[in-house]
């Protein structure tokens, strides 16, 4: 499948594009880049953004003034602003706006008027914002703040994206908690860029959207020279190592993420076989025995940009051919937005086919009730084609299993996980006993009866699924 990168901030109409625009522009294509966001810093840049994005079919254009600017606002510049974002259909986001102490252009409290002057005009329109924020987060998280739980017309939460950012692991969760995405560019790929690469990590990937801002911030392997769309690749690349996943996962996530912000629409299909880093999983079933707190299946059933609410329930035949050659991936995951024991005879048919044609390794994640499903202890019909069983235990004590996890079969069900756990250590050569890390969990106690039920254990994050 075809890379496909987007570039959510760039200033593609500065002069040092004038003599070769369009080669950038194709050079961008071949790298897999999909669509730019093209940001002005004034009336008349957003002029020649939205002229580009005219020009170009996957460039889209924003419209705001810039920190840097804020002493140069007038109402005749505001109006003609304003005018250009209702009257332009490929104006995507209110931009760049926000806060540079760092520089100080303008008079702070000239760039505090103007940031709210802007944020009230998205608001206004319904438009993302795009936010510069440079030696003044304390103040940019307060303004910003001022605008927690207003909705647009439509009833959606205000939304936006730090861009280029620089703030701490800590400042992101302020902004993630405000309803805001992260965009990283080159900073994120320099050699002292630590602190860029430990805030990368701390941000959920379906927040996380990468930029260039070219002209500016070349990433490391091409530092000091012209930056251009082409090498928000670069940034992928470094994001992948930071987060632990593929060049193919980021560019799929950010991607989608920048689409859905910017309101580009995001095309609809059902996912039986999906790819994370070097493993397919297989998304077979939307039903689950559980409805856990921390669980987005019902709300957002995304992973890793993979949409996974299914249609229908696939065939054994639709699932083999979404499968394609087993062998080619590292292993073959039954696991998708829902319980894949509740179709046993599904997994058995397909494991079985799958062990024939080659599949390395064939893992199976569960909630652990199969055998309460069934009536019987299943685990044996299992095991002829099962390398490994991951099981969510996701609790130390039945009183907490059903705070979180609520089972459709009551004060049983965390009695019979923890049984299927420990039978399964009879049947599979690994079985691990996985909890999502939600706030006041005594993780300790959940290793403690993992280990005292013989399986390995290990902790997902809380908030960060796939």
């Amino acid at each position: 499948m075809r890379l496909e990168l987007f570039d959510s901030h760039n200033h593609l109409y500065f002069d040092t594009f004038d003599a070769d625009r369009d080669a950038v522009i194709e050079r961008a294509r071949a790298a897999g880049v999909v669509g730019q966001v093209c940001v002005s810093e004034g009336l008349e840049t957003a002029r020649l953004c939205v002229e580009l994005a005219h020009r170009y079919p996957d460039v889209h254009a924003v419209v705001g003034l810039h920190a840097h600017k804020a002493s140069e606002d007038s109402d005749e510049h505001y109006a003609a602003i304003s005018e250009l974002a209702q009257s332009e259909g490929k104006v995507v986001a209110i931009g760049e706006i926000g806060l540079d102490y760092h520089y100080d252009h303008s008079p702070r409290e000239a760039q505090r008027a103007v940031f709210r002057r802007y944020l009230r005009l998205a608001h206004e329109l319904a438009l993302p914002v795009i936010v510069h924020c440079r030696d003044a987060y304390e103040d940019c998280e307060r303004i910003l703040r001022e605008q927690q739980g207003r909705r647009y017309r439509d009833g959606t939460p205000y939304r936006g994206v730090m861009h280029c950012y620089s703030g701490t692991a800590e400042l992101t969760r302020a902004f993630i908690d405000l309803g805001l995405h992260i965009s990283f560019a080159g900073p994120i790929t320099f050699k002292n860029g630590q602190k860029t690469r430990e805030a990368a990590a701390a941000v959920p990937v379906e927040r996380l959207l990468i930029e260039t801002d070219a002209p500016f911030l070349a990433p490391q392997r091409v530092r000091g020279q012209r930056n251009e769309p082409a090498y928000v690749k670069d940034v992928a690349e470094k994001l992948a190592e930071v987060k632990g996943l593929s060049l193919e996962d980021v560019a799929r996530v950010t991607t989608r993420n920048a689409r859905l912000l910017f309101g580009l629409g995001v095309a609809r299909r059902e996912t039986v076989a999906y790819t994370i880093r070097d493993s397919l999983y297989l998304n077979i079933t939307n039903r689950c025995t559980n409805e856990c707190i921390f669980c987005a299946r019902t709300r957002d059933p995304v992973v890793k940009g993979h949409d996974l609410r299914l249609a229908h329930e696939p065939s054994v035949q639709e699932i083999v051919d979404a499968v394609g050659n087993p062998g080619t991936h590292a292993e073959v995951v039954f696991c998708g937005y829902g319980e894949p024991l509740i179709r046993l005879d599904a997994v058995k048919e397909v494991g079985k086919i799958l062990r024939e044609r080659g599949a390395r390794r064939i893992r199976i994640n569960t909630n652990g009730q199969a055998n309460l499903v069934h009536g019987r202890n299943v685990l044996p019909e299992l095991a002829p084609f099962t390398d490994e069983i991951s099981v969510s235990l996701n609790a130390a004590t039945e009183a907490d299993y059903q705070r979180l996890c609520r089972s459709e079969y009551g004060a049983g069900a965390f009695e019979a996980v923890t049984a299927f756990i420990r039978e399964a250590t009879h049947h599979v050569s690994t079985v691990t006993a996985t909890v999502v890390a939600v706030p006041g969990l005594d993780i300790e106690a959940c290793r403690a009866l993992a280990e005292e039920l013989g399986a390995a254990f290990r902790v997902r994050a809380y908030n960060e699924v796939g």
